[in-house]
Order: structure tokens, then sequence, then C-alpha cells
């Protein structure tokens, strides 16, 4: 199988790479020659490290490089049988991709999107022929993160999803199916991960460096805010806005002003040595210190992760993925210390409830609804995992 890759930057150089490592010839397109330069100088890098470390040899490492071969020019795309676009994340510019391509390829060529968040079947419509397009999300950097998220459009082929579920685990990957809904998987289930960080911040209960600390002391990576600031505020502020609108507004997912301001602010996080932290020449950071509250009702990390169940749990409800593939999508794909609904077993579903009912209570807001599920399991007994 030949893939085609149309965008050098770092997502698409990454996925260009995974599919030379797995044997295959690889076309990777993009508007300017030095984009490609610089996809190929990183690569040579990324190379003689490995064989530093000796994953691989020499050899292997220039077979790898020969099998990409990087272009401006779309018409080498033409007998490619699998082509992933990785451009800007705006609609218009993909159909715009799409289009072009499906002037020049077979119509049995698959065209897939490594969008994170827009609509697969919108993107199909505008296609001529809509059967063949999909969703193959991605996770940067793409050749260390495992997971894939697979998402057929409603007019998408039966075969496609299977065709790529197999060939992702021959390229080493962690596959996970899910509907076309907003957020896919991840970028559903981890809203609250932020919204809720923020949400405790904007009450003035805790600082962020206290809110962080909680959630690391829970075996996460990251807290939060540390979390917003590597990713940016310029890409995690409107995913979530997207994610909000999506959902006609629902108020589970509504953004921060506190995120926005920042964004205005042009403080972006790492990127800009400004976000939450203040990013210093010699390593440090600092964070604008608060005094938490002395009777918080209840602890920063439970009310967090409850969010996330709670949210797991109705991705389950409205049949967005199986249990397994989002526990899988959370742990490969954001490295979350264990699956969220193996967290919910362990807890047991009245805590859950009993956590997002007393935060509903209390607050008297909409984002504080438990789900049906887990109601339901509450009442029977039953778990997620038998």
């Amino acid at each position: 199988m030949k893939i085609g890759i149309i965008g050098a930057g770092a997502m698409g150089s990454g996925i260009a790479q995974i599919a030379s490592q797995a044997g295959h010839e690889v076309v990777l397109t993009d508007l300017s020659e030095d984009v490609l330069k610089t996809s190929a100088s990183k690569l040579a890098k990324i190379m003689a490290r490995l064989v530093e470390k000796e994953r691989v040899t020499s050899e292997e490492a220039k077979a790898i490089q020969a099998r990409i071969n990087r272009t401006t020019d779309l018409e080498s795309q033409r007998d490619c049988n699998l082509i992933i676009e990785a451009v800007v994340e705006n609609m218009d510019v993909k159909i715009n991709v799409f289009n072009n391509l499906e002037s020049i390829v077979s119509d049995d060529t698959i065209l897939a999107s490594n969008t994170s968040s827009l609509s697969i079947t919108s993107l199909a419509k505008n296609c001529r022929v809509s059967n063949r397009v999909v969703g193959l999300h991605f996770f940067n950097p793409a050749p260390l993160m495992p997971l894939v998220e697979i998402i057929p459009a409603l007019q998408t082929r039966d075969d496609i999803p299977t065709l790529l579920l197999e060939l992702m685990k021959a390229w080493g990957k962690s596959p996970v199916l899910a509907k076309d809904t907003p957020g896919f998987i991840v970028n559903r289930v981890a809203r609250p991960f932020y919204s809720e960080g923020l949400r405790i911040l904007d009450e003035g209960l805790a600082d962020v460096d206290t809110i962080d600390t909680a959630m690391r002391e829970k075996e996460f990576r990251m807290g939060p805010f540390e979390l917003m600031d590597l990713i940016g505020h310029d890409v995690n502020y409107p995913v979530t806005e997207s994610v909000f609108k999506s959902f006609y507004y629902d108020p589970r997912f509504k953004p921060s002003i506190t995120q926005l301001k920042l964004v205005e602010a042009d403080w972006l996080g790492k990127k800009s040595r400004r976000g939450f932290y203040k990013y210093e020449e010699d390593g440090t950071r600092s964070f604008f210190k608060i005094d938490s509250a002395s009777d918080i009702r209840y602890s920063i990390a439970e009310r967090i992760i409850a969010m996330l169940i709670n949210e797991a749990a109705d991705a389950v409800f409205w049949n967005i993925a199986s249990v397994e593939d989002i526990d899988t999508a959370m742990t490969k794909g954001v490295n979350y210390p264990k699956g969220l609904l193996k967290w919910a077993d362990e807890w047991g579903a009245s805590k859950v409830i009993n956590i997002i009912d007393s935060l509903a209570q209390h607050y008297g807001d909409g984002r504080y609804r438990v789900s049906p599920i887990l109601r339901e399991m509450a009442r029977s007994g039953d778990k997620f995992y038998s």
C-alpha cells in the first residue's frame, strides 16, 4: 500500500515517519519547499538518535528516509491507496484539499482527515465520492503516541474502518473506533480535566499549582494548567469553544473567560513563556498565588475525576465508543493513569453520583448532571467491566 500525506508540519511528518517505518512507500506533499526541507532535516536527526540508541541500524535508518518522497506537486499523490490530510484545522481548507485530490486520484483511494474535532460527515458531504472519506486522528507526537482514533462518517464504506483498524495495528498503534460526534472520544471526555480545574480556579478555591499538584498526586503526569500551557491556549481554547458550540452550548462544555483572556493577551503558555505559569529563562516557573478557602467541600482531585468519569460514562450512554475503546483512548491518547471506566468500577457509581449531585445542589448549574447510565448502575449494581 502506498501512503500519501498532505502537510509536512510536525503531525504530517510524524505520520510519514510511522508509515515509512512500517515499510510503506510514502509521498509527503506540502506547498512549501522550506517546510519539506525542515521535515527531512528533522527526520535525519531523529534517525541518527535512533541509530545511536541502537533502536534501528544505519541501513534501516537510510531506508526509512529513502521511502519518503517529499514534493510540492500534488499530482504525485496519484497512485496512493490511502491519503492522510494533516493540514490546518479549518474545514474550508480541508474541503479544498480533498476536492483537489479527487481530481487526481482513483475513486478507490481512501481519503482520511487527521482532524481533532471537525465533522467527518460534513467533510464527506463536500466530496464527489463521499463514501471513501474517514477520520484518522493521530496524537502528537505521532511516532510516540500510540492512540489513533478512527472516525467513520455516516457515508463511509463499511469496509474502511476495519481496514484501518488492521493497518494501524500493523503500524504498532492502538486504534479505537469512535462515532462522528464533537470531540470524538478524547477531546470530548477530557474536557472536564481542563474545565473543572478552571472552574475551581475561577471560584478562588485554589491556585493553579495547588490544583496541578492535586492531580499529579493522583498519578496524572501533568495537572490541567501545566498541560494547557504545554498544548498552547491558542490550540486548547478553540477546541473547547468548538465542542461547546457543537453541543448546542451545553453548560458542561462551557469555556472559561480566564483562559480566553490568556488567548487575548497572547499569553499562550510555554511557547510564549507566559500562560497560567510564567516561564523564566533559567527553566523555573512562577504563578499567581491565592489564599485557598479553608472549607473546600470537595477534594480537588476527586471533583475533577468524578466529572471525567461522568463524561466517559455519558460517552458509553450515547454509544460514542465501546467501554474498552474509551479507556484505551484516555490511557493511550492523554496518558491518564488508568481507564476512567475502570476507575468508575473501583469507586462505584454511587460515589461519583454523590459528588456530582452535591455540586449540582451547591451551584444549581446544569453542568453538574449525572449520566443516566451511572444512576442505572447504582440501582442495579452493574459495572462497566464484568
